[in-house]
């Protein structure tokens, strides 16, 4: 950075100082952790002296230290080509109609909440809600380091059991949520997309309750037409802005299926993409007859719901990417 004419080249500069920052936060926390294991070697020597009053916060400390460093470990585990990219998240609501929907909402703050206790920056860039309760879909943008490596680990399909809300005799409902995780792709990422392949429309978007956000068509609809796969942006004011948006959206989703499908070119994909099958759910969640959530990937399970749902996921996070990892 202290090389003259660094700032020559706008891009390569920030992408530098992306990557200093990078390192300074991994050589942060090793530092934090060298500071918390000498500052427990101090309370076991107080404790061997017969000073028991430490011990209570040693245990405390321990526990901690573990936990960051079991984090630090799954951290440098991430070593896949977009792990670092910053991740977009879309949410639809499945079959069971009002509750699904309802459903979907719920998943949505889980992780926006979890989005936010990491420190990540969460942007919506579309919303489609139902007039009567929930929301049909919902996608977002979370910005942070490793932010699609973590959650990667959370695409599928989420069930939900519970006793209904929207049901006045009080009966158990089964509702289902997909989750689509992609990551956000920058410019220097090269894919060849025909333009002769891209059916884009333009729509005025529009907010809660079905209120106009504007009055121009500033949202737009991105229609591949060899795979069907279609994606939308309606965050921003500017229609270019939007299609920007849209067009990595779709970038990161070719190049999922082009290596899901093991093609050389993206003109080789053909048929029509089916986002997740509703037979791959990941997790239940069960809120009666007893509450519960279990990843059926790695067994584990939870019997604190509400934290979950607060977006306490890390569990299942950590559990998926180390069966994978190890895998």
């Amino acid at each position: 950075m202290g090389v003259e004419g660094f700032w020559n080249d706008p891009s390569a500069a920030q992408e530098i100082l992306k990557k200093s920052k990078e390192l300074k936060n991994k050589i942060e926390i090793f530092e934090g952790l060298i500071a918390a294991h000498e500052e427990l070697e101090t309370m076991i020597l107080f404790i061997e002296e017969g000073d028991s009053s430490f011990e209570k916060e040693m245990l405390e400390s321990m526990k901690r230290l573990q936990e960051t460093i079991d984090a630090m470990k799954i951290e440098t585990l991430l070593k896949g080509e977009y792990d670092k990219n910053n991740c977009i998240v879309s949410i639809h609501a499945g079959t069971g109609g009002l509750d699904a929907q309802d459903w979907a909402k719920m998943l949505w703050r889980m992780y926006t909440r979890w989005a936010e206790e990491k420190n990540y920056r969460v942007k919506l860039l579309d919303l489609l809600q139902d007039p009567e309760a929930g929301i049909k879909s919902v996608t977002l943008l979370i910005e942070g380091l490793n932010a699609y490596g973590y959650l990667k680990a959370e695409k599928g399909v989420h069930r939900l059991v519970r006793i209904s809300p929207f049901d006045s005799s009080g009966k158990r409902h089964t509702s289902f949520a997909s989750v689509d995780v992609m990551p956000e792709m920058d410019d220097t990422v090269e894919v060849d997309i025909k333009a002769t392949d891209l059916k884009i429309d333009t729509y005025r978007a529009s907010g809660a309750g079905g209120q106009h956000v504007n009055k121009t068509d500033s949202a737009v609809r991105i229609t591949h037409l060899p795979t069907g796969i279609v994606v939308q942006c309606q965050n921003e004011r500017s229609q270019h802005t939007n299609r920007d948006t849209a067009m990595k959206m779709l970038k990161a989703k070719l190049l999922e299926l082009k290596e899901l499908e093991q093609k050389e070119k993206i003109e080789d994909i053909q048929g029509e993409y089916s986002q997740i099958a509703w037979g791959s759910q990941i997790r239940s969640y069960v809120f009666n007859p007893y509450n519960l959530v279990k990843d059926h990937r790695t067994n584990i399970e939870v019997g604190n719901i509400q934290a979950v749902m607060d977006g306490d996921i890390d569990l299942f996070i950590n559990g998926f990417l180390q069966k994978s990892l190890e895998g």
